[in-house]
């Protein structure tokens, strides 16, 4: 199981196959492990990282606070985000890549983007979130730990931790730390005994960093703008995935292509092709 230390940081990733890297940014919100790649949906169908592997050299990680990485208490952002993935490109001596993200990873495909446009060859975005659902959701996680804290305390919340192992799904008050707290005993022993009040302002300094308007998370609309990266676009329709940010992109970023493919119709073998369409489209220009 190979890991990476990026900004002190221990990450869990997984390298599969050769050619051109494609860097995956996995679906799942705040329980977005790369597991997430073989479990649900169109990818459970299609199984990315060996149906590719012939082609191009996938990478996939378990990003910071989730699956088998480590974590930290500091504010989160898509910049840090962003970093860490750029970090582990760096730690494979990889110049840039073709980024794939699914629902949350589109927007770390996005902060990338504005962070290192060089870096990326291109952006395969499948299912990005926004709108004013997707923030909702995000807001009252957050502000549903903050309440739990202030009413129970941190030694409570790590033990929900223990217990749901998760933020993002049903009960949020882990927190956006829950991944690591269950799983690393010493980190769990450090976050009930901080500084509550301290700790409240890091939360919600992370949640008016990810979640402040209703465009597309992971890069605000000026940096879309004069985003000069080639991007390949496919719609989700429910509440978290809107169709109106998968159009929003399409709208700002200059050299943005929006497939007209929606959902039920977006099979395994549909968004396969599609991947492929696309980055043969990129290497052809």
């Amino acid at each position: 199981m190979p890991f990476a230390n990026i900004n002190g940081i221990r990450i869990h990733y997984e390298s599969y196959g050769s050619g051109p890297p494609l860097l995956m940014l996995a679906p799942g919100g705040f329980d977005a492990t790369l597991t997430r790649w073989s479990k649900g949906g169109v990818w459970e169908q299609l199984q990315p990282l060996q149906a590719f592997a012939k082609d191009y050299r996938m990478i996939a990680y378990d990003r910071r606070e989730l699956g088998e990485s480590g974590g930290r208490i500091e504010p989160l952002s898509w910049q840090i985000y962003a970093r860490e993935a750029l970090g582990l490109l760096d730690h494979l001596s990889i110049d840039s890549a073709y980024l794939l993200g699914g629902c949350i990873g589109c927007s770390l495909a996005l902060a990338m983007a504005a962070e290192a446009p060089k870096r990326c060859t291109a952006l395969l975005l499948h299912w990005p979130v926004g709108g004013y659902r997707w923030m909702q959701k995000g807001l009252a996680a957050f502000n549903g730990h903050i309440r739990f804290v202030r009413e129970k305390g941190l030694a409570a919340s790590a033990e929900a931790a223990k217990r749901e192992k998760t933020f993002w799904r049903g009960d949020p008050s882990g927190g956006p730390w829950a991944s690591t707290i269950a799983s690393d005993p010493a980190f769990a022993d450090r976050y009930a005994r901080q500084d509550a009040p301290g700790y409240l302002r890091v939360v919600e300094q992370s949640r008016d960093n990810l979640f402040h308007d209703t465009l597309p998370t992971g890069a605000t609309g000026e940096a879309l703008m004069a985003m000069d990266v080639p991007a390949f676009i496919m719609s989700g329709d429910d509440p978290s995935h809107a169709h109106s940010a998968a159009v929003t992109l399409r709208e700002l970023m200059p050299r943005a292509k929006l497939s007209a493919l929606m959902p039920p119709a977006q099979s395994g073998a549909a968004v396969g092709q599609w991947i492929r369409e696309s980055v043969n489209q990129t290497q052809s220009q």
